[in-house]
């Protein structure tokens, strides 16, 4: 089963992915990172691994793993 997993130091709390995630997924955490953002946190158990998030994100936060 594929999985998304995040790079929080990378996150500038844009929202696209939050807007372009199908399964409602993402969202914004109460974590701060080093650029003073709230980086994204995914629900796994809503996420189907579809890769929306990985291709909107102008700044390499996501990375889908595994195979489908």
């Amino acid at each position: 089963m594929p999985k998304v997993m995040t790079k929080p130091e990378r996150c500038k709390q844009c929202g696209l992915c939050v807007d372009a995630c199908p399964k409602q997924a993402i969202s914004f955490g109460d974590g701060i990172n080093a650029g003073g953002y709230n980086y994204t946190v995914i629900d796994e158990s809503k996420c189907i691994a579809c890769g929306m998030c990985y291709t909107i994100c102008p700044d390499g936060v996501f990375e889908v793993l595994g195979e489908k």
